[in-house]
């Protein structure tokens, strides 16, 4: 489970490098305040603090909220006890999710084999947002039964970790998803297992650090020749 870091840190009167921890509320208010301005899939992967979502708003925040007990209850009453954290999207409207269920883009972009998983529906709106757990092959425009469309909701996608999270970028899923939402990239995505044991092998280990850009891979020809 990630650390929460106290409000209040004694640090004989220094300015903290790392600030308290933004409440999620707190963060999802000054998303929607701006969601105007900002496109929906900078909202993927909010949870990722390696994602662009750093510039947007503290994606720890987010993550703590995933790996809750209260969000890994709900899913183990629909994936059982081995479970792996993907993805997560918010939507300052619960209007545009339901759009996108509408449209049967949910489990479009899921590079999962065998296809399975949960989608956990947390409105955040009220004091105490219950976690909603859906299966996947059950999701779609019902499922958001009393759900205002005006108000915020965060969408946590989980499978379960018996299936493998294919990073192939020619992999269906992966293609489709980078043609459609052109920001958003699967393939490279960290996972995070919540619950359980990763049964299937996957790769717990790419996307846990910042992109190295391309030319920064390799030493200049001169620098070799010198080796």
């Amino acid at each position: 489970m990630t650390m929460a870091i106290p409000d209040h840190l004694d640090l004989a009167g220094r300015i903290p490098l790392t600030p308290a921890r933004l409440p999620v509320r707190e963060a999802v208010a000054r998303i929607a305040g701006r969601k105007a301005s900002i496109r929906q899939e900078r909202l993927s992967g909010i949870h990722n603090p390696w994602g662009h979502g750093i510039a947007l708003t503290d994606p720890w925040a987010f993550l703590e909220l995933c790996e809750s007990d209260r969000v890994v209850e709900a899913a183990r009453s629909v994936l059982g006890a081995d479970i792996i954290l993907w993805d997560s999207e918010l939507f300052a409207e619960a209007g545009r999710y339901r759009a996108f269920l509408d449209q049967h883009r949910e489990g479009r972009y899921w590079p999962v084999a065998p296809l399975a998983g949960a989608v956990v529906l947390v409105p955040i709106a009220g004091e105490n947002p219950v976690p909603r757990a859906v299966p996947l092959e059950a999701m779609g425009p019902a499922a958001l039964c009393g759900l205002a469309d005006a108000e915020p909701l965060y969408v946590i996608r989980l499978m379960p970790a018996t299936s493998r999270f294919v990073r192939d970028p020619a992999h269906p899923a992966n293609r489709a998803c980078m043609e459609e939402q052109v920001l958003v990239n699967y393939s490279n995505r960290p996972l995070w297992l919540l619950s359980g044991a990763d049964r299937a092998n996957n790769d717990l280990v790419s996307g846990f650090a910042s992109a190295v850009p391309v030319w920064a891979s390799g030493a200049m020809p001169a620098e070799r020749e010198e080796t």
